[in-house]
C-alpha cells in the first residue's frame, strides 16, 4: 500500500512537471512577451501586423521546423530534444527564423524595441548554440528570464510576475531529469544578462527623440 502511494505521488509530480514544462516552452513565452510589448507601443492594424510577424517568426516557424525535423529523424516526437548532441540543428533553425523575422520587422517599420528584441532572440540562440557544444543549459529558464527582464524594462515591477514562473520551471526541468540545478540556473542567468546588455545598448544608441 505504501509503495502504491509513493508511486501515485511520483506519477502526480511527473504530470505536474510535464505540464509546467509544456506550457512554458520558449515560443509560448515569446508570443506573450511580444504581444504585450507590441500592444504597449502600437494600436489597430499596426499592432495586428507586427504581432503577426513576431508570432510567425518567434514561434510558428521555429516550432514547425522542429516538428518537421523530429518527424523525419525520429519515431517519437519530443519537443524537449533531450540529447545535447541533437539540439544543434534545431537551434540553428530557430536562429534562421529569428534573423528573417528581424529583417521582416525592419521592412515593416516595426518599433525599434520589437526589432531589437527579435534580433536579441537570434543572438541569444546563437550564443546558446555554441554553449550547447559543450554543456546543455536550460532553454526553458533562459526563455523566461529574458522576457521577464524585458517586461520589467517596459512595465516596471509588473514584469516580475513572469519571474514567478522561474522556481516551478526550474523544479520541473530538474525533476524530469532534463537538466541539473546548475544548468537550469545558468540558463536563467544567461537569459537575464544577455537581455540586460541588449536593452542597455538600445538605450545607449537609440536616438533620444525616437520612440522605442
Amino acid at each position: 500500500m505504501q509503495n502504491s502511494r509513493v508511486t501515485d505521488g511520483d506519477s502526480n509530480k511527473r504530470k505536474w512537471a510535464s505540464f509546467i514544462s509544456d506550457i512554458t516552452i520558449p515560443p509560448v513565452i515569446a508570443v506573450l512577451m511580444f504581444s504585450l510589448i507590441n500592444y504597449s507601443l502600437l494600436r489597430g492594424l499596426a499592432f495586428v501586423a507586427v504581432t503577426c510577424i513576431t508570432t510567425l517568426f518567434a514561434a510558428i516557424v521555429p516550432l514547425s521546423m522542429l516538428l518537421l525535423w523530429e518527424t523525419r529523424t525520429k519515431a517519437k516526437i519530443d519537443l524537449d530534444v533531450p540529447a545535447r548532441t541533437e539540439r544543434g540543428r534545431p537551434l540553428l533553425f530557430a536562429c534562421t527564423s529569428y534573423l528573417i523575422g528581424t529583417a521582416a520587422l525592419v521592412v515593416a517599420h516595426a518599433p525599434l524595441l520589437t526589432t531589437v528584441l527579435m534580433f536579441g532572440y537570434f543572438a541569444g540562440t546563437l550564443c546558446l548554440f555554441f554553449i550547447n557544444l559543450y554543456w546543455k543549459i536550460s532553454i526553458h529558464t533562459m526563455g523566461i528570464a529574458g522576457p521577464m527582464t524585458v517586461l520589467i524594462f517596459v512595465f516596471g515591477y509588473w514584469g516580475v510576475l513572469l519571474g514567478l514562473l522561474l522556481p516551478p520551471v526550474i523544479w520541473s526541468r530538474v525533476y524530469l531529469k532534463k537538466h541539473t540545478v546548475a544548468q537550469a540556473i545558468t540558463g536563467a542567468v544567461l537569459g537575464f544578462v544577455l537581455t540586460a546588455v541588449a536593452l542597455s545598448l538600445l538605450l545607449l544608441y537609440a536616438p533620444l527623440n525616437a520612440s522605442v
